[in-house]
Protein backbone atom coordinates (compact mmCIF):
# COMPACT_ATOMS: atom_id res chain seq x y z
CA UNK A 1 0.00 0.00 0.00
CA UNK A 2 1.39 3.37 -0.97
CA UNK A 3 1.72 6.34 1.35
CA UNK A 4 -0.87 8.27 -0.70
CA UNK A 5 -3.40 5.48 -0.23
CA UNK A 6 -2.65 5.28 3.51
CA UNK A 7 -3.19 9.03 3.78
CA UNK A 8 -6.47 8.90 1.80
CA UNK A 9 -7.79 6.12 4.04
CA UNK A 10 -6.65 8.00 7.15
CA UNK A 11 -8.56 11.09 6.00
CA UNK A 12 -11.74 9.02 5.83
CA UNK A 13 -11.60 8.43 9.59
CA UNK A 14 -11.87 12.18 10.27
CA UNK A 15 -14.73 12.85 7.84
CA UNK A 16 -18.36 13.41 8.82
CA UNK A 17 -21.08 11.17 7.39
CA UNK A 18 -22.12 13.79 4.83
CA UNK A 19 -18.55 13.99 3.52
CA UNK A 20 -18.28 10.20 3.44
CA UNK A 21 -21.47 9.97 1.40
CA UNK A 22 -20.06 12.48 -1.10
CA UNK A 23 -16.78 10.55 -1.25
CA UNK A 24 -18.72 7.29 -1.75
CA UNK A 25 -20.53 8.83 -4.74
CA UNK A 26 -17.18 9.92 -6.23
CA UNK A 27 -15.54 6.54 -5.77
CA UNK A 28 -18.45 4.27 -6.73
CA UNK A 29 -20.16 6.54 -9.26
CA UNK A 30 -23.54 6.32 -7.51
CA UNK A 31 -25.06 7.72 -4.32
CA UNK A 32 -25.62 5.68 -1.18
CA UNK A 33 -28.56 5.70 1.20
CA UNK A 34 -26.43 4.50 4.10
CA UNK A 35 -25.74 6.77 7.03
CA UNK A 36 -23.63 4.19 8.83
CA UNK A 37 -20.27 5.89 9.26
CA UNK A 38 -18.25 2.73 9.96
CA UNK A 39 -19.67 0.95 6.91
CA UNK A 40 -19.01 3.94 4.64
CA UNK A 41 -15.38 4.21 5.79
CA UNK A 42 -14.79 0.49 5.19
CA UNK A 43 -16.48 0.42 1.77
CA UNK A 44 -14.64 3.50 0.52
CA UNK A 45 -11.29 2.22 1.84
CA UNK A 46 -11.90 -1.14 0.14
CA UNK A 47 -12.75 0.56 -3.15
CA UNK A 48 -9.68 2.82 -3.01
CA UNK A 49 -7.46 -0.22 -2.40
CA UNK A 50 -9.16 -2.17 -5.20
CA UNK A 51 -8.64 0.71 -7.63
CA UNK A 52 -4.96 0.99 -6.76
CA UNK A 53 -4.12 -2.69 -6.55
CA UNK A 54 -6.38 -4.02 -9.28
CA UNK A 55 -9.33 -5.53 -7.40
CA UNK A 56 -10.36 -9.16 -7.72
CA UNK A 57 -8.75 -11.57 -10.13
CA UNK A 58 -10.76 -12.78 -13.12
CA UNK A 59 -11.02 -16.23 -11.52
CA UNK A 60 -12.48 -14.72 -8.32
CA UNK A 61 -14.96 -12.64 -10.36
CA UNK A 62 -16.16 -15.76 -12.23
CA UNK A 63 -16.59 -17.65 -8.96
CA UNK A 64 -18.53 -14.79 -7.37
CA UNK A 65 -20.81 -14.59 -10.41
CA UNK A 66 -21.33 -18.34 -10.23
CA UNK A 67 -22.26 -18.15 -6.54
CA UNK A 68 -24.51 -15.16 -7.18
CA UNK A 69 -26.55 -17.06 -9.75
CA UNK A 70 -27.27 -19.82 -7.22
CA UNK A 71 -28.20 -17.54 -4.32
CA UNK A 72 -31.60 -16.05 -3.57
CA UNK A 73 -30.32 -12.57 -2.77
CA UNK A 74 -32.59 -9.86 -1.37
CA UNK A 75 -31.53 -6.36 -0.47
CA UNK A 76 -34.82 -5.63 1.32
CA UNK A 77 -37.59 -7.82 2.68
CA UNK A 78 -40.61 -8.14 0.40
CA UNK A 79 -43.38 -5.57 0.94
CA UNK A 80 -45.82 -8.19 2.26
CA UNK A 81 -43.60 -9.04 5.25
CA UNK A 82 -44.65 -6.01 7.31
CA UNK A 83 -48.06 -5.46 5.71
CA UNK A 84 -51.28 -6.33 7.52
CA UNK A 85 -53.08 -9.34 6.05
CA UNK A 86 -56.02 -8.66 3.73
CA UNK A 87 -59.38 -8.62 5.59
CA UNK A 88 -60.55 -11.98 4.24
CA UNK A 89 -57.19 -13.68 4.81
CA UNK A 90 -57.24 -13.96 8.62
CA UNK A 91 -56.53 -17.39 10.00
CA UNK A 92 -57.09 -18.94 13.38
CA UNK A 93 -54.04 -20.40 15.06
CA UNK A 94 -54.57 -23.65 16.89
CA UNK A 95 -52.33 -25.16 19.54
CA UNK A 96 -50.36 -23.56 22.33
CA UNK A 97 -48.28 -20.46 21.69
CA UNK A 98 -46.62 -20.32 25.12
CA UNK A 99 -45.51 -23.22 27.29
CA UNK A 100 -46.22 -21.48 30.64
CA UNK A 101 -48.58 -18.66 31.50
CA UNK A 102 -47.23 -15.61 33.34
CA UNK A 103 -49.09 -14.93 36.60
CA UNK A 104 -48.82 -11.16 36.05
CA UNK A 105 -51.08 -11.34 32.97
CA UNK A 106 -54.82 -10.76 33.19
CA UNK A 107 -57.26 -13.55 32.34
CA UNK A 108 -57.76 -14.61 28.70
CA UNK A 109 -60.36 -12.45 27.00
CA UNK A 110 -59.19 -9.27 28.74
CA UNK A 111 -58.61 -6.34 26.39
CA UNK A 112 -55.55 -4.21 27.15
CA UNK A 113 -55.59 -0.67 25.80
CA UNK A 114 -52.73 1.73 25.38
CA UNK A 115 -52.74 5.17 23.82
CA UNK A 116 -49.60 5.71 21.73
CA UNK A 117 -48.90 8.64 19.41
CA UNK A 118 -52.52 9.79 19.45
CA UNK A 119 -53.98 6.37 18.62
CA UNK A 120 -55.61 3.84 20.91
CA UNK A 121 -54.25 0.30 20.52
CA UNK A 122 -56.32 -2.67 21.74
CA UNK A 123 -54.78 -6.07 22.49
CA UNK A 124 -56.80 -9.13 23.47
CA UNK A 125 -55.23 -11.58 25.92
CA UNK A 126 -55.52 -15.14 24.58
CA UNK A 127 -54.96 -18.38 26.52
CA UNK A 128 -51.55 -18.80 24.87
CA UNK A 129 -50.61 -15.38 23.55
CA UNK A 130 -52.09 -12.08 22.36
CA UNK A 131 -54.14 -10.83 19.43
CA UNK A 132 -53.53 -7.40 17.92
CA UNK A 133 -55.13 -6.20 14.67
CA UNK A 134 -56.02 -9.74 13.63
CA UNK A 135 -52.52 -11.13 14.19
CA UNK A 136 -51.40 -13.53 16.93
CA UNK A 137 -48.32 -12.72 18.99
CA UNK A 138 -46.45 -14.86 21.51
CA UNK A 139 -45.55 -12.00 23.84
CA UNK A 140 -46.60 -8.50 24.83
CA UNK A 141 -43.11 -7.32 23.90
CA UNK A 142 -43.73 -8.49 20.32
CA UNK A 143 -47.01 -6.53 20.28
CA UNK A 144 -45.26 -3.43 21.65
CA UNK A 145 -42.61 -3.80 18.93
CA UNK A 146 -45.31 -4.06 16.24
CA UNK A 147 -46.92 -0.87 17.56
CA UNK A 148 -43.80 1.26 18.12
CA UNK A 149 -41.25 -0.21 15.74
CA UNK A 150 -38.72 -0.40 18.57
CA UNK A 151 -37.99 -2.82 21.37
CA UNK A 152 -40.06 -2.38 24.54
CA UNK A 153 -40.75 -4.46 27.60
CA UNK A 154 -44.38 -5.38 26.90
CA UNK A 155 -45.37 -5.42 30.57
CA UNK A 156 -44.07 -1.85 31.01
CA UNK A 157 -45.57 -0.66 27.72
CA UNK A 158 -49.06 -1.82 28.71
CA UNK A 159 -48.73 -0.74 32.35
CA UNK A 160 -48.78 -4.25 33.85
CA UNK A 161 -45.44 -3.76 35.62
CA UNK A 162 -43.55 -0.87 37.10
CA UNK A 163 -39.91 0.01 36.55
CA UNK A 164 -37.59 -1.36 39.24
CA UNK A 165 -35.84 1.99 39.72
CA UNK A 166 -39.24 3.65 40.38
CA UNK A 167 -40.09 0.99 42.98
CA UNK A 168 -36.74 1.44 44.72
CA UNK A 169 -37.26 5.21 44.88
CA UNK A 170 -40.58 4.78 46.73
CA UNK A 171 -39.14 2.40 49.36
Amino acid sequence: MTDDLRQAIGELEGMAVAGLRERYAEVFGEPTRSGNRRWLVRRIAWRLQAQEEGGLSERARRRAAELGRDADIRLRPPEWVNAAPPPGDLRTASGRLCAKRDDRLPAPGTVLTRRYKGREHRVTVLPGGFEYEGRAFKSLSAVAHAITGSHWNGMLFFGLAKRKDAEEATE
